[in-house]
């Protein structure tokens, strides 16, 4: 069996996903791996494995490719400001654009971490698109703090950044000094937790919950995670998928 918690693992949270992982072994029925997996060269691949207990995704991937081949286990509560188990993602610009309008980046050059982020790329182009915005040329970076640091340096205009991942580039990286906030996206659901058809969802789920609300509270703080909930797969579904990135 394996595990994982990438979306949103990086040193400073490292440590407290491990603590996380080590309470929801202790409230599952079963035998569960004693670490998480890391360091994960193909993540659909990861995601689809039949030894996956435990897993967090993306609302694109899970619609799109996922959705009838893993079974949802529960969507997380983020302290952000959005309806129990959705999120949002920020559009950042360089803090030269502080208090510019959106309509000032139309064809603006735009960074994105993956043609399949519901945060980097769809929430992006449908927020455009919605206002009657074009995109300009695209710059894949292969993550949010990468799509960060181009528009830090001045190699991209803009980019969209999940929320929660915002929160903690302003926190843990002095490039977010660079940088400022030019809108907000409209929140779709939070990234899901999934696991392999053969598990037992309802009893991940229940151990998931059991383990958040005995986490220590600085370390849900600096997960910026509350607690779980359950939305169902047609939550999800329902959001629009944009077009592939132009190559």
């Amino acid at each position: 069996m394996i595990a994982s918690l990438p979306m949103y693992d990086r040193p400073e949270t490292a440590a407290v996903n491990d603590r996380l992982w080590q309470l929801i072994r202790e409230y599952l029925p079963f035998d569960a791996p004693d670490a998480l997996t890391r360091n994960i060269p193909d993540l659909m691949a990861h995601w689809q494995s039949p030894d996956l207990l435990l897993s967090q995704t993306c609302g694109f991937p899970y619609r799109a490719l996922l959705a009838g081949r893993v079974k949802l286990v529960a969507t997380p509560v983020l302290a952000l400001d959005c309806p129990a188990g959705h999120y949002h993602s920020v559009i950042i610009a360089h803090r030269r654009r502080n208090g510019a309008a959106l309509a000032e980046f139309d064809g603006a050059v735009a960074a994105y971490n993956d043609p399949m982020s519901q945060s980097g790329w769809a929430a992006l182009h449908g927020h455009f698109t919605d206002a009657g915005l074009s995109l300009g040329q695209l710059l894949e970076t292969g993550a949010h703090r990468a799509s960060a640091k181009a528009v830090a340096e001045g190699r991209a205009d803009i980019a969209a950044i999940d929320a929660l991942t915002w929160q903690m580039i302003r926190r843990w990286d002095t490039f977010a000094e660079e940088l400022c906030e030019i809108a907000r996206t409209t929140p779709t659901p939070a990234l899901p937790y999934i696991c392999a058809p053969r598990f037992d969802a309802a009893a991940i789920a229940h151990a998931l919950s059991q383990a958040i609300t005995m986490l220590a509270p600085e370390d849900r703080t600096r997960l910026g995670l509350v607690a779980v909930t359950q939305l169902g797969r047609d939550a999800y579904l329902a959001v629009p998928t944009p077009p592939p990135p132009a190559s």
